[in-house]
Protein backbone atom coordinates (compact mmCIF):
# COMPACT_ATOMS: atom_id res chain seq x y z
CA UNK A 1 0.00 0.00 0.00
CA UNK A 2 1.37 3.45 -0.84
CA UNK A 3 2.11 5.39 2.33
CA UNK A 4 -0.15 8.29 3.25
CA UNK A 5 3.08 10.11 4.08
CA UNK A 6 4.05 10.37 0.41
CA UNK A 7 2.78 13.38 -1.49
CA UNK A 8 -0.83 13.03 -2.61
CA UNK A 9 -0.43 15.65 -5.32
CA UNK A 10 2.48 13.74 -6.85
CA UNK A 11 0.50 10.49 -6.88
CA UNK A 12 -2.54 12.27 -8.34
CA UNK A 13 -0.44 13.90 -11.07
CA UNK A 14 1.02 10.52 -12.02
CA UNK A 15 -2.46 9.00 -12.19
CA UNK A 16 -3.83 11.86 -14.27
CA UNK A 17 -1.08 11.35 -16.82
CA UNK A 18 -1.88 7.63 -17.14
CA UNK A 19 -4.37 7.28 -20.00
CA UNK A 20 -4.49 3.52 -19.57
CA UNK A 21 -5.65 3.95 -15.97
CA UNK A 22 -8.45 6.29 -17.05
CA UNK A 23 -9.61 3.70 -19.57
CA UNK A 24 -9.66 0.95 -16.94
CA UNK A 25 -11.58 3.07 -14.42
CA UNK A 26 -14.13 4.25 -16.98
CA UNK A 27 -14.87 0.70 -18.08
CA UNK A 28 -15.77 -0.49 -14.58
CA UNK A 29 -17.00 2.59 -12.74
CA UNK A 30 -19.11 3.74 -15.66
CA UNK A 31 -20.78 0.34 -15.90
CA UNK A 32 -21.33 0.26 -12.13
CA UNK A 33 -22.91 3.71 -12.17
CA UNK A 34 -25.30 2.78 -14.97
CA UNK A 35 -26.27 -0.56 -13.40
CA UNK A 36 -26.90 1.04 -10.02
CA UNK A 37 -29.23 3.61 -11.58
CA UNK A 38 -31.28 0.86 -13.22
CA UNK A 39 -31.37 -1.23 -10.04
CA UNK A 40 -32.55 1.70 -7.94
CA UNK A 41 -35.21 2.65 -10.49
CA UNK A 42 -36.53 -0.93 -10.45
CA UNK A 43 -36.58 -1.03 -6.62
CA UNK A 44 -39.51 1.28 -5.90
CA UNK A 45 -38.98 0.98 -2.14
CA UNK A 46 -35.35 2.10 -2.32
CA UNK A 47 -35.93 5.46 -0.61
CA UNK A 48 -37.83 3.80 2.24
CA UNK A 49 -35.20 1.07 2.56
CA UNK A 50 -32.49 3.72 2.67
CA UNK A 51 -34.16 5.44 5.62
CA UNK A 52 -34.62 2.08 7.32
CA UNK A 53 -30.99 1.15 6.70
CA UNK A 54 -29.78 4.39 8.22
CA UNK A 55 -32.02 3.86 11.25
CA UNK A 56 -30.74 0.31 11.76
CA UNK A 57 -27.12 1.38 11.69
CA UNK A 58 -27.71 4.39 13.94
CA UNK A 59 -29.58 2.21 16.45
CA UNK A 60 -26.74 -0.31 16.62
CA UNK A 61 -24.12 2.42 16.98
CA UNK A 62 -26.12 4.01 19.80
CA UNK A 63 -26.34 0.65 21.61
CA UNK A 64 -23.04 -0.82 20.45
CA UNK A 65 -21.97 -2.26 23.82
CA UNK A 66 -25.27 -4.14 24.18
CA UNK A 67 -25.10 -5.71 20.75
CA UNK A 68 -21.44 -6.63 21.12
CA UNK A 69 -22.19 -8.49 24.33
CA UNK A 70 -25.19 -10.20 22.75
CA UNK A 71 -23.23 -11.24 19.67
CA UNK A 72 -20.39 -12.63 21.78
CA UNK A 73 -22.83 -14.63 23.90
CA UNK A 74 -24.64 -16.13 20.90
CA UNK A 75 -21.45 -16.80 18.95
CA UNK A 76 -19.88 -18.66 21.86
CA UNK A 77 -23.09 -20.65 22.29
CA UNK A 78 -22.76 -21.78 18.65
CA UNK A 79 -19.25 -23.11 19.34
CA UNK A 80 -17.28 -20.14 18.03
CA UNK A 81 -14.30 -18.59 19.81
CA UNK A 82 -14.54 -14.79 20.10
CA UNK A 83 -11.42 -12.63 20.35
CA UNK A 84 -11.18 -8.88 20.98
CA UNK A 85 -8.59 -6.64 19.29
CA UNK A 86 -8.19 -2.98 20.24
CA UNK A 87 -5.63 -2.24 17.50
CA UNK A 88 -4.53 -3.57 14.13
CA UNK A 89 -1.41 -5.01 15.77
CA UNK A 90 -3.55 -6.88 18.28
CA UNK A 91 -5.75 -8.27 15.51
CA UNK A 92 -2.81 -9.49 13.43
CA UNK A 93 -1.19 -11.11 16.45
CA UNK A 94 -4.37 -13.02 17.26
CA UNK A 95 -4.68 -14.29 13.68
CA UNK A 96 -1.00 -15.26 13.40
CA UNK A 97 -1.07 -17.04 16.78
CA UNK A 98 -4.15 -19.02 15.69
CA UNK A 99 -2.49 -19.98 12.40
CA UNK A 100 0.66 -21.11 14.23
CA UNK A 101 -1.39 -23.11 16.73
CA UNK A 102 -2.97 -24.89 13.76
CA UNK A 103 0.52 -25.47 12.29
CA UNK A 104 -0.70 -23.69 9.15
CA UNK A 105 1.65 -23.51 6.20
CA UNK A 106 -0.92 -22.20 3.72
CA UNK A 107 -3.98 -20.01 4.29
CA UNK A 108 -6.65 -18.96 1.83
CA UNK A 109 -8.23 -15.56 2.21
CA UNK A 110 -11.55 -14.22 0.95
CA UNK A 111 -11.61 -10.52 0.08
CA UNK A 112 -11.72 -8.37 3.21
CA UNK A 113 -11.01 -4.67 3.45
CA UNK A 114 -10.71 -5.03 7.22
CA UNK A 115 -7.85 -7.46 6.59
CA UNK A 116 -6.18 -4.85 4.40
CA UNK A 117 -6.81 -2.17 7.02
CA UNK A 118 -5.05 -4.09 9.79
CA UNK A 119 -2.16 -5.13 7.52
CA UNK A 120 -2.90 -8.85 7.61
CA UNK A 121 -1.25 -9.71 4.26
CA UNK A 122 2.06 -8.29 5.50
CA UNK A 123 1.71 -10.00 8.89
CA UNK A 124 1.17 -13.40 7.25
CA UNK A 125 4.18 -12.89 5.00
CA UNK A 126 6.38 -11.88 7.93
CA UNK A 127 5.25 -15.01 9.80
CA UNK A 128 6.31 -17.20 6.87
CA UNK A 129 2.75 -18.32 6.08
CA UNK A 130 1.76 -18.66 2.44
CA UNK A 131 -1.29 -16.52 1.64
CA UNK A 132 -3.58 -17.34 -1.27
CA UNK A 133 -6.08 -14.66 -2.28
CA UNK A 134 -9.17 -16.41 -3.62
CA UNK A 135 -11.28 -13.52 -4.90
CA UNK A 136 -10.55 -13.21 -8.63
CA UNK A 137 -9.69 -9.51 -8.48
CA UNK A 138 -7.60 -9.96 -5.32
CA UNK A 139 -5.83 -12.85 -7.09
CA UNK A 140 -4.95 -10.44 -9.89
CA UNK A 141 -3.68 -7.84 -7.42
CA UNK A 142 -1.61 -10.45 -5.57
CA UNK A 143 -0.01 -11.76 -8.77
CA UNK A 144 0.88 -8.19 -9.74
CA UNK A 145 2.28 -7.50 -6.24
CA UNK A 146 -0.02 -4.51 -5.86
CA UNK A 147 -2.70 -3.34 -3.44
CA UNK A 148 -6.45 -3.03 -4.07
CA UNK A 149 -7.60 0.17 -5.78
CA UNK A 150 -11.30 -0.20 -4.99
CA UNK A 151 -13.14 -1.83 -2.10
CA UNK A 152 -15.48 -3.87 -4.34
CA UNK A 153 -13.35 -4.24 -7.49
CA UNK A 154 -9.77 -4.40 -6.17
CA UNK A 155 -8.32 -4.69 -9.68
CA UNK A 156 -10.33 -1.84 -11.20
CA UNK A 157 -7.07 -0.20 -12.27
CA UNK A 158 -6.20 -3.14 -14.54
CA UNK A 159 -7.38 -3.46 -18.12
CA UNK A 160 -8.38 -6.86 -19.45
CA UNK A 161 -5.34 -6.76 -21.73
CA UNK A 162 -3.05 -6.33 -18.72
CA UNK A 163 -4.74 -9.18 -16.85
CA UNK A 164 -4.33 -11.45 -19.87
CA UNK A 165 -0.59 -10.80 -19.98
CA UNK A 166 -0.31 -11.22 -16.20
CA UNK A 167 -1.99 -14.63 -16.31
CA UNK A 168 0.23 -15.69 -19.20
CA UNK A 169 3.28 -14.76 -17.14
CA UNK A 170 2.19 -16.17 -13.77
CA UNK A 171 -0.17 -19.12 -14.25
CA UNK A 172 1.13 -22.63 -14.80
CA UNK A 173 -1.16 -22.94 -17.82
CA UNK A 174 -1.71 -19.75 -19.79
CA UNK A 175 -5.27 -18.70 -20.70
CA UNK A 176 -6.46 -19.78 -24.13
CA UNK A 177 -7.32 -16.19 -25.01
CA UNK A 178 -8.03 -12.79 -23.52
CA UNK A 179 -11.76 -13.44 -23.34
CA UNK A 180 -13.31 -13.21 -19.88
CA UNK A 181 -14.37 -16.88 -19.87
CA UNK A 182 -10.83 -18.05 -20.64
CA UNK A 183 -9.31 -15.74 -18.01
CA UNK A 184 -11.69 -17.05 -15.34
CA UNK A 185 -10.95 -20.64 -16.37
CA UNK A 186 -7.23 -19.97 -16.07
CA UNK A 187 -7.64 -18.59 -12.56
CA UNK A 188 -9.85 -21.53 -11.59
CA UNK A 189 -7.22 -24.02 -12.72
CA UNK A 190 -4.53 -22.21 -10.79
CA UNK A 191 -6.52 -21.76 -7.57
CA UNK A 192 -8.62 -24.91 -7.18
CA UNK A 193 -5.91 -27.16 -5.73
CA UNK A 194 -4.85 -24.40 -3.35
CA UNK A 195 -8.42 -24.03 -2.09
CA UNK A 196 -8.48 -27.69 -1.12
CA UNK A 197 -5.02 -27.83 0.46
CA UNK A 198 -5.26 -24.82 2.78
CA UNK A 199 -4.90 -25.34 6.52
CA UNK A 200 -6.80 -22.17 7.49
CA UNK A 201 -9.39 -20.03 5.74
CA UNK A 202 -9.65 -16.32 6.60
CA UNK A 203 -12.61 -14.14 5.73
CA UNK A 204 -14.12 -10.82 6.62
CA UNK A 205 -17.77 -10.20 7.36
CA UNK A 206 -20.36 -8.06 5.64
CA UNK A 207 -22.62 -8.31 8.68
CA UNK A 208 -22.53 -9.79 12.18
CA UNK A 209 -25.95 -11.00 13.34
CA UNK A 210 -26.27 -10.18 17.03
CA UNK A 211 -29.19 -12.41 18.01
CA UNK A 212 -27.70 -15.59 16.49
CA UNK A 213 -23.94 -15.01 16.55
CA UNK A 214 -23.82 -15.68 12.78
CA UNK A 215 -21.40 -14.10 10.30
CA UNK A 216 -22.68 -13.06 6.85
CA UNK A 217 -20.44 -13.02 3.76
CA UNK A 218 -21.48 -11.77 0.33
CA UNK A 219 -19.76 -12.72 -2.95
CA UNK A 220 -20.56 -13.36 -6.59
CA UNK A 221 -17.89 -16.00 -7.18
CA UNK A 222 -18.33 -18.56 -4.40
CA UNK A 223 -14.71 -18.06 -3.39
CA UNK A 224 -15.68 -17.22 0.19
CA UNK A 225 -17.44 -20.56 0.59
CA UNK A 226 -14.43 -22.45 -0.78
CA UNK A 227 -12.20 -20.40 1.54
CA UNK A 228 -14.20 -21.00 4.72
CA UNK A 229 -15.52 -24.55 4.29
CA UNK A 230 -12.68 -26.99 3.36
CA UNK A 231 -9.95 -25.82 5.82
CA UNK A 232 -10.03 -27.18 9.36
CA UNK A 233 -10.04 -23.66 10.81
CA UNK A 234 -12.04 -20.59 9.78
CA UNK A 235 -10.96 -17.19 11.11
CA UNK A 236 -13.22 -14.15 10.69
CA UNK A 237 -11.85 -10.63 11.10
CA UNK A 238 -14.57 -7.99 11.42
CA UNK A 239 -14.92 -4.40 12.54
CA UNK A 240 -17.21 -3.93 15.53
CA UNK A 241 -19.50 -1.66 13.46
CA UNK A 242 -20.58 -4.62 11.28
CA UNK A 243 -23.26 -5.61 13.80
CA UNK A 244 -26.97 -5.74 13.00
CA UNK A 245 -29.64 -6.82 15.53
CA UNK A 246 -31.16 -9.72 13.58
CA UNK A 247 -31.43 -11.56 10.26
CA UNK A 248 -34.39 -9.36 9.29
CA UNK A 249 -32.27 -6.24 9.68
CA UNK A 250 -29.42 -7.84 7.72
CA UNK A 251 -31.71 -8.39 4.73
CA UNK A 252 -32.78 -4.74 4.71
CA UNK A 253 -29.12 -3.77 4.40
CA UNK A 254 -28.33 -6.55 1.92
CA UNK A 255 -30.94 -5.17 -0.49
CA UNK A 256 -29.25 -1.78 -0.27
CA UNK A 257 -25.69 -3.12 -0.40
CA UNK A 258 -25.97 -5.19 -3.56
CA UNK A 259 -27.89 -2.62 -5.60
CA UNK A 260 -25.45 0.10 -4.60
CA UNK A 261 -22.32 -2.00 -5.13
CA UNK A 262 -22.96 -3.96 -8.31
CA UNK A 263 -26.42 -2.99 -9.52
CA UNK A 264 -27.81 -6.46 -8.86
CA UNK A 265 -30.89 -7.50 -6.92
CA UNK A 266 -28.91 -9.98 -4.86
CA UNK A 267 -25.49 -11.61 -4.96
CA UNK A 268 -24.89 -15.13 -6.20
CA UNK A 269 -23.68 -16.24 -2.76
CA UNK A 270 -25.00 -14.85 0.53
CA UNK A 271 -23.83 -17.15 3.31
CA UNK A 272 -24.41 -17.17 7.05
CA UNK A 273 -21.67 -18.95 9.01
CA UNK A 274 -22.69 -19.98 12.51
CA UNK A 275 -20.06 -21.85 14.48
CA UNK A 276 -17.88 -24.83 13.53
CA UNK A 277 -18.90 -28.11 11.98
CA UNK A 278 -21.41 -30.03 14.09
CA UNK A 279 -22.07 -33.73 14.34
CA UNK A 280 -23.91 -34.80 11.22
CA UNK A 281 -22.75 -31.83 9.12
CA UNK A 282 -21.37 -32.79 5.71
CA UNK A 283 -18.60 -30.20 5.83
CA UNK A 284 -17.30 -27.13 7.60
CA UNK A 285 -14.34 -26.11 9.77
CA UNK A 286 -13.46 -27.89 12.97
CA UNK A 287 -12.65 -24.56 14.63
CA UNK A 288 -14.39 -21.23 14.13
CA UNK A 289 -12.78 -18.02 15.41
CA UNK A 290 -14.13 -14.46 15.25
CA UNK A 291 -11.76 -11.51 15.81
CA UNK A 292 -13.70 -8.34 16.64
CA UNK A 293 -11.60 -5.31 15.78
CA UNK A 294 -11.91 -1.78 17.14
CA UNK A 295 -8.87 -0.05 15.57
CA UNK A 296 -10.15 3.48 16.10
CA UNK A 297 -13.87 2.89 15.76
CA UNK A 298 -14.76 3.80 19.35
CA UNK A 299 -12.54 6.86 18.95
CA UNK A 300 -14.64 7.83 15.90
CA UNK A 301 -17.72 7.70 18.13
CA UNK A 302 -16.06 10.07 20.58
CA UNK A 303 -14.77 12.45 17.90
CA UNK A 304 -18.05 13.10 16.11
CA UNK A 305 -17.66 10.62 13.24
CA UNK A 306 -20.36 8.16 14.27
CA UNK A 307 -22.18 8.67 10.94
CA UNK A 308 -19.18 7.15 9.15
CA UNK A 309 -19.73 3.94 11.12
CA UNK A 310 -22.92 3.44 9.11
CA UNK A 311 -20.78 2.59 6.05
CA UNK A 312 -21.57 -0.83 4.55
CA UNK A 313 -18.60 -0.72 2.12
CA UNK A 314 -20.61 -0.71 -1.12
CA UNK A 315 -18.23 1.56 -3.04
CA UNK A 316 -21.02 3.62 -4.64
CA UNK A 317 -19.43 6.88 -3.49
CA UNK A 318 -16.25 6.00 -5.42
CA UNK A 319 -18.08 4.99 -8.58
CA UNK A 320 -19.82 8.38 -8.69
CA UNK A 321 -16.93 10.54 -7.48
CA UNK A 322 -15.54 12.88 -10.15
CA UNK A 323 -12.14 12.86 -8.43
CA UNK A 324 -11.85 9.09 -7.98
CA UNK A 325 -12.95 8.60 -11.59
CA UNK A 326 -9.93 10.65 -12.71
CA UNK A 327 -7.16 9.35 -10.43
CA UNK A 328 -8.24 5.88 -9.23
CA UNK A 329 -7.69 4.38 -5.81
CA UNK A 330 -3.91 4.14 -5.46
CA UNK A 331 -3.46 7.90 -5.65
CA UNK A 332 -5.14 8.22 -2.25
CA UNK A 333 -2.26 6.29 -0.70
CA UNK A 334 -4.48 4.47 1.79
CA UNK A 335 -6.52 1.29 2.17
CA UNK A 336 -9.81 3.13 1.72
CA UNK A 337 -9.89 5.44 -1.32
CA UNK A 338 -12.54 7.81 -2.63
CA UNK A 339 -14.91 9.90 -0.51
CA UNK A 340 -15.38 7.33 2.25
CA UNK A 341 -11.63 6.82 2.44
CA UNK A 342 -11.03 10.54 2.66
CA UNK A 343 -13.14 10.55 5.82
CA UNK A 344 -11.87 7.26 7.26
CA UNK A 345 -8.13 7.59 6.67
CA UNK A 346 -7.60 10.70 8.83
CA UNK A 347 -9.53 8.92 11.60
CA UNK A 348 -7.42 5.77 11.32
CA UNK A 349 -3.99 7.21 10.52
CA UNK A 350 -4.20 10.75 11.89
CA UNK A 351 -5.07 14.01 10.19
CA UNK A 352 -1.44 15.19 10.08
CA UNK A 353 -0.56 12.25 7.78
CA UNK A 354 -3.72 12.37 5.67
CA UNK A 355 -4.46 16.10 5.51
CA UNK A 356 -4.56 16.17 1.70
CA UNK A 357 -7.36 13.59 1.41
CA UNK A 358 -10.28 15.70 2.70
CA UNK A 359 -9.20 18.30 0.14
CA UNK A 360 -9.40 15.74 -2.70
CA UNK A 361 -13.07 16.53 -3.15
CA UNK A 362 -15.16 19.05 -5.08
CA UNK A 363 -17.94 18.88 -2.44
CA UNK A 364 -20.50 18.43 -5.23
CA UNK A 365 -22.49 16.09 -2.97
CA UNK A 366 -22.91 13.18 -5.40
CA UNK A 367 -21.36 10.74 -2.92
CA UNK A 368 -23.94 11.61 -0.26
CA UNK A 369 -26.71 11.43 -2.83
CA UNK A 370 -25.94 7.81 -3.74
CA UNK A 371 -24.90 6.54 -0.30
CA UNK A 372 -27.37 3.77 0.64
CA UNK A 373 -27.23 4.65 4.35
CA UNK A 374 -27.24 8.43 3.88
CA UNK A 375 -23.78 9.29 5.23
CA UNK A 376 -23.23 13.07 4.92
CA UNK A 377 -19.78 12.65 3.39
CA UNK A 378 -19.29 16.27 2.22
CA UNK A 379 -20.16 17.53 5.72
CA UNK A 380 -17.67 15.14 7.32
CA UNK A 381 -14.99 16.17 4.81
CA UNK A 382 -15.61 19.84 5.58
CA UNK A 383 -15.21 18.96 9.25
CA UNK A 384 -11.73 17.56 8.59
CA UNK A 385 -10.82 20.67 6.58
CA UNK A 386 -11.96 22.88 9.43
CA UNK A 387 -9.95 20.86 11.94
CA UNK A 388 -6.88 20.99 9.68
CA UNK A 389 -7.17 24.78 9.62
CA UNK A 390 -7.62 25.05 13.39
CA UNK A 391 -4.60 22.83 14.04
CA UNK A 392 -2.39 24.84 11.69
CA UNK A 393 -1.84 21.95 9.27
CA UNK A 394 -2.61 23.93 6.12
CA UNK A 395 0.40 25.05 4.03
CA UNK A 396 1.66 28.60 4.46
CA UNK A 397 0.70 29.45 0.88
CA UNK A 398 -2.90 28.38 1.48
CA UNK A 399 -3.16 30.29 4.75
CA UNK A 400 -1.65 33.40 3.15
CA UNK A 401 -4.00 33.13 0.18
CA UNK A 402 -7.02 32.93 2.48
CA UNK A 403 -5.87 36.03 4.36
CA UNK A 404 -5.56 37.94 1.08
CA UNK A 405 -9.02 36.77 0.01
CA UNK A 406 -10.49 37.75 3.41
CA UNK A 407 -8.88 41.18 3.16
CA UNK A 408 -10.47 41.79 -0.25
CA UNK A 409 -13.83 40.23 0.65
CA UNK A 410 -14.20 42.77 3.46
CA UNK A 411 -13.77 45.57 0.92
CA UNK A 412 -16.49 45.06 -1.72
CA UNK A 413 -15.29 47.71 -4.15
CA UNK A 414 -11.77 46.24 -4.19
CA UNK A 415 -13.16 42.70 -4.40
CA UNK A 416 -15.38 43.47 -7.42
CA UNK A 417 -12.56 45.38 -9.13
CA UNK A 418 -10.27 42.36 -8.68
CA UNK A 419 -12.96 40.08 -10.11
CA UNK A 420 -13.28 42.22 -13.21
CA UNK A 421 -9.51 42.26 -13.73
CA UNK A 422 -9.34 38.48 -13.33
CA UNK A 423 -12.19 38.05 -15.79
CA UNK A 424 -10.41 40.16 -18.40
CA UNK A 425 -7.17 38.25 -17.88
CA UNK A 426 -8.84 34.86 -18.22
CA UNK A 427 -10.64 35.93 -21.38
CA UNK A 428 -7.34 37.06 -22.90
CA UNK A 429 -5.78 33.65 -22.15
CA UNK A 430 -8.66 31.67 -23.64
CA UNK A 431 -8.86 30.25 -27.13
CA UNK A 432 -12.17 28.96 -28.52
CA UNK A 433 -13.73 28.78 -25.10
CA UNK A 434 -10.86 26.98 -23.34
CA UNK A 435 -7.66 27.90 -21.51
CA UNK A 436 -4.80 25.51 -22.18
CA UNK A 437 -2.22 27.14 -19.89
CA UNK A 438 -2.90 29.16 -16.77
CA UNK A 439 -0.28 30.65 -14.40
CA UNK A 440 -0.21 29.27 -10.84
CA UNK A 441 -2.70 26.44 -11.55
CA UNK A 442 -0.55 24.18 -13.66
CA UNK A 443 -1.77 21.18 -11.67
CA UNK A 444 -5.11 21.74 -13.43
CA UNK A 445 -4.03 22.69 -16.95
CA UNK A 446 -1.27 20.08 -17.18
CA UNK A 447 -3.91 17.40 -17.66
CA UNK A 448 -7.08 19.13 -18.86
CA UNK A 449 -8.14 22.47 -20.28
CA UNK A 450 -9.76 25.13 -18.09
CA UNK A 451 -13.14 26.42 -19.29
CA UNK A 452 -13.10 30.08 -20.24
CA UNK A 453 -15.32 32.27 -18.02
CA UNK A 454 -18.41 34.11 -19.17
CA UNK A 455 -18.09 37.74 -20.21
CA UNK A 456 -19.70 38.95 -16.99
CA UNK A 457 -18.99 38.31 -13.33
CA UNK A 458 -21.74 36.66 -11.34
CA UNK A 459 -22.72 39.98 -9.72
CA UNK A 460 -22.87 41.72 -13.10
CA UNK A 461 -25.10 38.99 -14.48
CA UNK A 462 -27.24 39.07 -11.34
CA UNK A 463 -27.84 42.82 -11.61
CA UNK A 464 -28.65 42.54 -15.33
CA UNK A 465 -31.24 39.82 -14.90
CA UNK A 466 -34.85 40.62 -15.70
CA UNK A 467 -37.12 40.79 -12.64
CA UNK A 468 -39.51 37.87 -12.21
CA UNK A 469 -43.15 38.94 -12.51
Amino acid sequence: MPSVETNFKTRAATALADKRLKLAIDRTAGTAEAKRALAVDDFTEFAEARVRGREIKDHVIAHLAHYLRLFEEKARASGAHVHWAATSEDACKIVIDLCKAADAKRVTRAKSMLGEEIGLPRALKDAGIERIETDLAEHIVQLADETPSHIVWPAMHKTREEVTQLFRDKHRQAPASGEVEDLVASARRDLRAKFLSADVGISGANFLIADTGAVCTVTNEGNAELTTTPPRMHIVTAGIEKLVPSMEHAFVLLRLLVRSATGGDFTQYTTFHCGPKREGDADGPEEFHIVLVDNGRTRMLRDGLKEMLRCIRCGACMNHCVVYRQIGGHAYGSVYPGPMGSVLTPALDGLAKARDLPHACTLNGKCAEVCPVDIPLPTLLRGWRDQSWREGLEPVVARSGMKIWAFMAQRPALYHFGNRLALIGLRLLSRRGWIKRLPFVGSWTDHRDFPAPRRQTFMQAYRARKPVR
